[in-house]
């Protein structure tokens, strides 16, 4: 059968096992060849997890020869009766499988190797879908596969990712190099906090139409992320300096539309902007939780380095931890309560005389479920952030959702204020 060689633009990848259709399994594998495949400008259309079923993965790697021009396939290639892949895929493609001698030597010697005989069920690895090329597995005894069918390519990968990674860092980005069409895809993730999903849409939307028609298009995926919102831009071109251009271009439309709502033009999320924004003015920063109970330190301190700006957190749960913790006035609490703007302020500025801290930031609120009133109904939050410079800023919100959700949103909007206060240059 003659191979006709055309370039390779799109892929699927199916993950197969039956244990990552459960809740405490991730196919990690998946993302590490999405991010392989961007290299090489082979746009991902598709991902699948597929239980050990042959007939089912037959059918789906069928479906996904129909539509694209590649498909990876990852697990299956064990020597168990569970493991289906190489079977599937021989019916999916109408090939036979045939043992291959060498193959079958090679898994001997490795076990050979370990001073260890060969049991027989390994003899099954050594089975090939006919006309494929090996792609040897150092790592393992399953070896991988590339099929060309037609004009289209089908990979199966082992499944261990010490397996999978170096033979699809070497044989096989070294034989799909070959085959693509010399374009890329340029991709920049920005991030905004503050507007919702479809207000960011809404203001957005000018921008697609224009977008479009350009010389080199750029495409937009927008997704929510748990108070931050993602915007995905992506240009594809065989001319990478012309769509560096172009993402560079549409980044900057975007952040003159949405000014100090855009967080990250490079991808990273609040967490490690907040730290590279105050590791740039060398501030250390010093956090009191009430309602968050510390969520806001521990997202800061997951981010390697933040001791370089995490000064120290104080939790003030009750009245009586405000105000022998952060010297907020008895009567003041007594007048306000302690869900209020000037309390919330006292709590800031107590947090950053005692600790010594450049800045601080104060949270106090009703998480629920119960605690709410007519005047201040579950939900609500005080978020209070001030600085050596004399510069204070206080909101108060409503958040809607259950205690997590109001917990977590709290230490977004605590963590967002002092990027706003840091990137404020008014007095």
């Amino acid at each position: 059968m003659a191979v006709v060689v055309t370039p390779l633009e799109t892929a699927e990848v199916l993950a197969v096992g039956t244990e990552m259709l459960g809740a405490d399994r991730t196919d990690t594998n998946s993302l590490f060849l999405a991010s392989r495949l961007q290299e090489l400008g082979i746009q991902l259309r598709a991902k699948s997890i597929v239980g050990d079923d042959r007939a089912l993965l037959a059918q789906f790697v069928g479906l996904a020869l129909g539509r694209v021009d590649l498909v990876i396939l990852t697990g299956g290639l064990g020597p168990t009766d569970d493991d289906v892949t190489r079977a599937a895929v021989a019916d999916a493609v109408r090939r036979p499988l045939v043992e291959r001698a060498d193959v079958l030597a090679r898994i001997e010697a490795r076990f050979a190797r370990r001073n260890m005989t060969m049991p027989a069920i390994n003899r099954r690895q050594a089975e090939v879908i006919d006309g494929a090329v090996i792609i040897d597995n150092r790592n393992g005894t399953a070896p991988g596969q590339w099929i060309d069918v037609g004009s289209r390519v089908v990979i199966l990968l082992p499944g261990p990712p010490r397996e999978l990674r170096p033979m699809m860092d070497g044989p096989v980005m070294e034989r799909l190099r070959a085959r693509v069409a010399g374009h890329r895809l340029v991709r920049r993730s920005i991030r905004l906090v503050g507007p919702t999903e479809s207000h960011a849409e809404e203001r957005l939307q000018p921008l697609y139409a224009e977008w479009a028609r350009r010389e080199v298009p750029v495409a937009v995926t927008i997704l929510a992320a748990r108070g931050q919102i993602e915007l995905q831009l992506t240009v594809r071109s065989d001319d990478e300096a012309a769509a560096r251009d172009a993402i560079e271009r549409a980044v900057g439309e975007v952040e003159a539309r949405f000014g100090p709502d855009v967080c990250s033009t490079s991808g990273g999320p609040l967490e490690v902007r907040l730290g590279e924004l105050l590791r740039a003015r060398g501030w250390r920063l010093a956090l009191a939780e009430s309602c968050t109970g510390g969520l806001a330190t521990s997202r800061l301190v997951d981010v390697a380095g933040s001791s370089d700006y995490v000064e120290r957190a104080f939790v003030v749960y009750s009245n009586q931890a405000k105000i022998d913790e952060l010297g907020v006035a008895p009567a003041l609490l007594a007048a306000h309560g302690a869900v209020s703007e000037p309390v919330a302020l006292a709590m800031a500025e107590g947090a950053r005389r005692v600790s010594g801290a450049d800045m601080a930031v104060a949270i106090t609120g009703i998480a629920g479920p119960g605690g709410g009133t007519p005047d201040k109904p579950v939900g609500t939050v005080v978020i209070a952030v001030t600085d050596g410079t004399g510069r204070s800023r206080v909101r108060t919100a409503l958040l809607p959702g259950d205690r997590a959700h109001v917990r977590w949103f709290a230490s977004t909007l605590a963590l967002d204020a002092v990027r706003r206060l840091l990137i404020d240059d008014s007095p």
